[in-house]
């Protein structure tokens, strides 16, 4: 798989990075948290509850503001993952796609486990986090692709006729890759989408979110990152439904006003792609982050995941400073998230100083083991 040669980290260029990454991780959790409590209500039900105008702050879901749920977890396990891949690349046992199925194993664990669990010397820092350990409406092909050690593959992906998108909304991170390839990262984020979800439809979406996510990342616009992805899935076998609800949010995006209609209509069924979509969509015609999220999330279906798809791209696209503060403050969770994500971005502009040919950190191996 791909490299981060080549890449040369100036400090405006490191700190540039580690907002982007800082910005995907928390508008991810942030789009999620907003999302949450209208999940399973209709567009009538949210106007009844929240007003003519839906919902325009965090509201309370799972007993408190600013809950995330198993879609924020799941992201957080996806850098891990690739922060351990990395780490472990040093010992020329490298398959990134194993390294994310061990974090998602992780994740697995807390939705079973009290808490954590001290005589796993090999679980790192993430795992050990206690608020990690609340079930948060995981989706059951979650539970079924990581409930044992099997690891779906594209020949043999788990949950084949699978077309959610909560593989898709796990795989910002990948996007984060900033070094590798496009083909690379919609190939790792496909590959490690099939462990759940295993349908193409649903890991091609997956694909071309962290694609998407990818060239925002790099500096990109949204309208050309999204173009990239189309090019990019042109080659792929059963793009096709992917493919057509990227034009169509691309299209509505002319369509006039934006309304909760026009996103429920692109949301359709709640399919990867039609998430997707809506998240493409609201990134577009937000007149800011907070317009785009609150669109994102006031219609009748999967709000939570179109909130966390949607906060994902604003988040890369613009960096942590521009997501509300006021949200950010009362977001579960943001101490661990922040150093997740510098952690992240050292490794990946830093990686060698801290385990390389000379001297490794002990600190940094005991928080990522290599084992």
């Amino acid at each position: 798989m791909g490299a981060t040669a080549g890449a040369v980290w100036g400090r405006a260029e490191q700190q540039d990075f580690r907002s982007r990454v800082r910005g995907t991780l928390l508008g991810t959790a942030v789009g999620d948290a907003l999302g949450t409590p209208l999940d399973g209500l209709t567009l009538a039900e949210i106007r009844q509850e929240y007003g003519a105008e839906g919902l325009n702050d965090l509201a309370v879901g799972h007993d408190r503001r600013g809950a995330v749920t198993h879609l924020t977890q799941l992201t957080l396990f996806t850098l891990d993952g690739l922060v351990r891949a990395q780490v472990r690349r040093d010992t020329g046992a490298w398959h990134p796609p194993t390294d994310l199925h061990r974090a998602y194993r992780r994740w697995a664990a807390t939705q079973s486990d009290w808490g954590p669990d001290e005589r796993r010397k090999d679980d790192g820092w993430l795992a050990r986090e206690e608020w990690l350990y609340a079930r948060r409406d995981p989706a059951r092909a979650c539970l079924t692709g990581f409930g044992d050690e099997t690891m779906g593959t594209l020949d043999a992906p788990k949950n084949p006729g699978e077309l959610g998108p909560e593989a898709a909304a796990r795989s910002a991170p990948f996007g984060l890759l900033v070094g590798w390839e496009p083909q690379l990262v919609v190939q790792l984020a496909v590959e490690c989408a099939a462990q759940t979800h295993g349908h193409p439809t649903a890991y091609l979406a997956a694909g071309a979110y962290a694609v998407i996510v990818h060239a925002l990342a790099r500096g990109e616009s949204l309208d050309s990152a999204v173009q990239r992805a189309l090019a990019i899935l042109a080659a792929r076998p059963g793009q096709e439904p992917v493919s057509d609800a990227l034009q169509h949010a691309l299209g509505a995006v002319r369509q006039g006003m934006p309304s909760p209609a026009r996103v429920e209509d692109l949301a359709g069924e709640g399919t990867a792609e039609r998430l997707l979509a809506v998240a493409v969509y609201c990134a577009l015609v937000g007149e800011d982050i907070r317009h785009g999220l609150c669109l994102a999330v006031n219609h009748g279906g999967r709000s939570a995941v179109a909130g966390a798809l949607t906060g994902g791209l604003l988040g890369a696209l613009h960096g942590e400073t521009a997501l509300p503060p006021a949200w950010l403050a009362e977001l579960e969770g943001r101490p661990t998230m922040l150093v997740l994500a510098d952690d992240f971005a050292m490794e990946m502009t830093q990686g060698p100083a801290l385990h390389g040919p000379g001297a490794s950190s002990p600190g940094w191996l005991a928080r990522y083991p290599r084992a």
